[in-house]
């Protein structure tokens, strides 16, 4: 006798259950019933018809109610919904949403696939028409309406998810100024935080607003646009909000049903994919799966997924005994022209298991670096202690969707990274490397498990003693214009061998470069020569991406600082009206095809030989240059005139100088733009060093007051405390140290903490301080240890001399929270840097 099958939901899991039990039963009767009008349609393409990427919306719909009925003889019913499961009878109570009518209808095998629905919290103002959620083709239809009718100038996207990043770069493309808000510290949760800080970087260069961190409070009206409301106290003017905060598992029929639910809250079943009940199986986003690296219970709503477990079920259903193995999470997202992908488990999610793991990071080009339009791709690694591969992250412009299935293939198939060396993948220069990325990460995890190497991690760099740990950066001396890790050394890389005399055996090294390969190098080396040495995995640039996430120094391109002129279309006119009045020439360089640091080392050269005055334009396609030229031309006292990007290829033109406007002293006045503009041979410096020798409160009071001073007007500010000035510095009282009999006696003649400190004139047995102290409180100046706590708020940097501590006996955990120990080159790195210097 033909089975009765009955299928509540379509799209991704329901239709292809069904699908595949046609094929494999013909005779079976096989029914759908789709509360919606859509049976099976393309849920992962709706952002791109929003955003008019895909034009037609019938591309969307995958399979139709009539082409489904022709092919497959199936009896598909919309707009019919599954009221209630009668287990006990077989039969379910259905309701025509058309008509209105209820009916009964019996089955063999029930299979639920009712998919979830999106989170919508109870928060004020979220049922205004212009606040949308998208799940289906029906909310599709309703936000791109709005967009084609109203014409919105701003609209804001909660959540950070696919959904979410997806909405906000088609509204972006639009033509709208959208805000992304989302409550975690970063996008894309799947990812490790350094990862999803590369995307937010390269978001915000794209005119994302970020709100990282923020969740909403509430929508409220504010005239004709609507107001959103973050739980920071910021709010958001806007014409239309897109939820997109994640969805919730649409179990309610299979709760009434007494079906057991997992602990997730998605319904439970078995590696058969049967609920608790064996004639009912259940499929797609409401479903607890298991994961395949962890084996512990999830939920994932993902469409690859879906669309397997509704394969096995017919299968199961048609007789065979198919298992489920589990989701490991495999998925890819674009976010404009950069790709962000991943699989298996993150690191946080390694740590929260209590999972022990190594990881690695490198930055390799998508195919051969000499071959035209190579571009970058980061990789992040997890491997267990024996090495087999636990997960893998990419971020990265090409190649990424190939390199992710791969890792996703060794995840399923529990390869180490041993097998990732020896992969043999498709090689050609348009296409890969000879050694591809795969391999490359493969050596890696294999020198780090195999005692090559030991790897230091960038958050790990917070907490190094500057006193017993040496950053050394082994970068050419150009790339240090970039930017340093602080408290750097450099010596290049090609120089290392003859310059290890001046390094120090009984302090530990952590060697970093751009990306990690020459850090290894330089690791190896020291190692061999006896020193303690890690390597900084994923070098400066990954450090960098951080960094620049956590300050958000990165900045949208209309808001970006160029190095001088008020925007980029003045300084561009500015440096092409110089090069009419013959002020300069006009020279070229062509970059593209070069990785970092190659296309910044070719400028260097290149206007080494250049005259002030003169114009570069360069071309390149490595997508970091846009920054790199920018913190280059600032930290070289140049000009960027000009950034453009078209077909993948960055045109810079550069002014070799610094360019000033004023509106009072000029050398020539720019046509339309009113300004007038004059070549500075060297920028102006900003910060403020003091050498402060003396341990006197009252030369301490002016220090403090002149740094806090400086710092209120923007400047960089550098105290280095040396001989007396360091007991300023030192913690009220005995702290309890290791010393030797002369640094013990030192510590009892020197006054200990600031509260301690006598006056230069008028001291009195240390009755004038008191009298000091007394009138500051009473004209209400702020006191000594309050000007220093004040200080260290405005980025006041202290610096106590290592040197002068050794020959006094001061230890650093006698100092106060906060202060750094340097030597002589670290005060003269800072009054390089500076316009004034002072000694007290």
């Amino acid at each position: 006798m033909a089975k009765k099958i009955v299928i509540i939901g379509g799209v991704a899991g329901g239709a292809s259950t069904a699908a595949r039990l046609r094929r494999m039963d013909e005779q079976a009767e096989i029914i759908i019933l789709e509360k919606g009008e859509h049976i099976s349609f393309a849920n992962c393409g709706l952002p791109y018809h929003i955003g008019d990427v895909i034009p037609e919306r019938e591309k969307l719909l995958v399979q139709t109610p009539e082409a489904m009925k022709a092919r497959f003889k199936i009896d598909v019913r919309i707009k019919n919904e599954a009221l209630k499961i009668n287990r006990q009878q077989k039969t379910l109570d259905i309701k025509d949403l058309a008509t209105g009518e209820t009916y009964q209808e019996s089955y063999d095998k029930l299979v639920l696939s009712p998919g979830a629905r999106p989170i919508k919290p109870p928060l004020p103002g979220l049922d205004f028409d212009q606040v949308f959620t998208l799940r289906n083709i029906p909310d599709t239809d309703q936000i791109k309406n709005y967009l084609d009718q109203h014409k919105p100038d701003r609209a804001v996207v909660v959540g950070g998810g696919f959904i979410g990043l997806e909405m906000a770069e088609n509204l972006h493309e639009r033509g709208l100024e959208v805000s992304l808000v989302e409550m975690m510290d970063q996008l894309m949760g799947a990812l490790d935080y350094e990862m999803a800080a590369q995307l937010h970087n390269h978001l915000r260069t794209k005119g994302i607003d970020l709100q990282l961190g923020d969740g909403i409070t509430g929508v409220e009206e504010a005239g004709s646009r609507k107001l959103v409301n973050l739980q920071s106290g910021k709010s958001i003017k806007t014409d239309l909000v897109i939820l997109a905060i994640g969805v919730k598992p649409n179990t309610e029929l299979a709760a009434q049903a007494n079906l057991e639910i997992g602990p997730t809250g998605g319904i439970k079943v078995n590696e058969y994919l049967q609920t608790s009940d064996p004639d009912i199986y259940a499929i797609g986003d409401a479903i607890e799966v298991k994961d395949f690296v962890s084996e512990n219970p999830t939920m994932v709503p993902l469409a690859g997924p879906a669309n397997k477990q509704g394969r096995i079920v017919a299968d199961n259903i048609s007789g065979r005994q198919e298992k489920y193995q589990g989701t490991q999470g495999t998925a890819i997202a674009k976010a404009f022209d950069l790709a962000v992908a991943s699989t298996g488990l993150a690191e946080k999610k390694l740590q929260e298991l209590g999972i022990d793991y190594h990881t690695v990071h490198i930055n390799s080009n998508n195919h051969a670096g000499y071959y035209p339009g190579a571009v970058p791709m980061f990789i992040k690694l997890l491997f267990s202690p024996e090495g087999t591969v636990l997960g893998a992250q990419i971020v990265g412009y090409e190649g990424v969707d190939k390199r992710i299935d791969i890792f996703a293939t060794a995840v399923r198939h529990k390869f180490s990274i041993y097998d990732l060396q020896e992969l043999e993948l498709a090689y050609a220069p348009p296409y890969g490397s000879a050694k591809d990325p795969v391999n490359m990460v493969g050596f890696a995890a294999g020198n780090l498990l195999q005692g090559e190497v030991e790897n230091t991690y960038w958050q790990e760099l917070e907490d190094i003693d500057p006193v017993k740990t040496v950053l050394l950066d082994v970068r050419e001396e150009v790339e240090t214009q970039l930017g340093v890790i602080k408290n750097s050394i450099n010596i290049p890389l090609n120089e290392l061998r003859d310059r290890l005399v001046e390094l120090d055996q009984d302090k530990e090294y952590i060697s970093y470069c751009a990306v990690g390969l020459r850090g290894y190098i330089a690791a190896r080396i020291l190692s061999q020569h006896g020193f303690k040495v890690s390597n900084l995995s994923g070098g400066y640039k990954l450090y960098k991406a951080v960094k620049d996430d956590q300050e958000k120094v990165i900045e949208a391109p209309d808001e970006a600082n160029y190095n001088s002129a008020s925007n980029p279309e003045e300084a561009n006119q500015i440096g092409l009206d110089m090069l009419k009045k013959g002020q300069g020439k006009l020279l070229e360089l062509d970059a593209c095809g070069l990785q970092c640091p190659g296309p910044i080392m070719q400028v260097y050269k290149k206007m080494e030989k250049m005259k002030q005055g003169d114009i570069l334009e360069v071309k390149a396609t490595d997508p970091g240059f846009k920054q790199d030229i920018r913190a280059w031309a600032k930290n070289t006292g140049n000009t960027v005139l000009s950034i453009e990007e078209e077909a993948k290829i960055i045109k810079v033109t550069l002014l070799k100088g610094a360019l000033e406007s004023s509106d009072s002293q000029a050398v020539q006045t720019t046509p339309g733009t009113g300004k007038q503009a004059n070549l500075a041979v060297q920028p102006t410096k900003k910060g403020k060093t003091m050498v402060v020798f003396s341990g006197e409160l009252d030369k301490a009071i002016a220090s403090f007051i002149i740094a806090n001073g400086a710092a209120a007007m923007g400047n960089d500010v550098t105290l280095f405390f040396t001989f007396w000035g360091l007991n300023i510095l030192r913690k009220d009282g005995p702290i309890s140290s290791e010393k030797n009999v002369m640094e013990k006696m030192f510590a009892k003649m020197m006054p200990q903490g600031s509260k301690k400190l006598p006056l230069s004139n008028m001291n009195m047995l240390g009755i004038g301080p008191k009298m000091i102290r007394g009138i500051m409180d009473k004209k209400g100046v702020d006191s000594l240890e309050e000007l220093i706590s004040q200080a260290q708020d405005n980025g006041v940097r202290l610096v106590a001399c290592q040197m002068t501590m050794d020959m006094l006996g001061i230890k650093k955990e006698e100092l106060l929270p906060g202060v750094e120990v340097g030597g002589v080159a670290t005060f003269l790195g800072a009054a390089d840097e500076s316009n004034m210097s002072l000694f007290i």
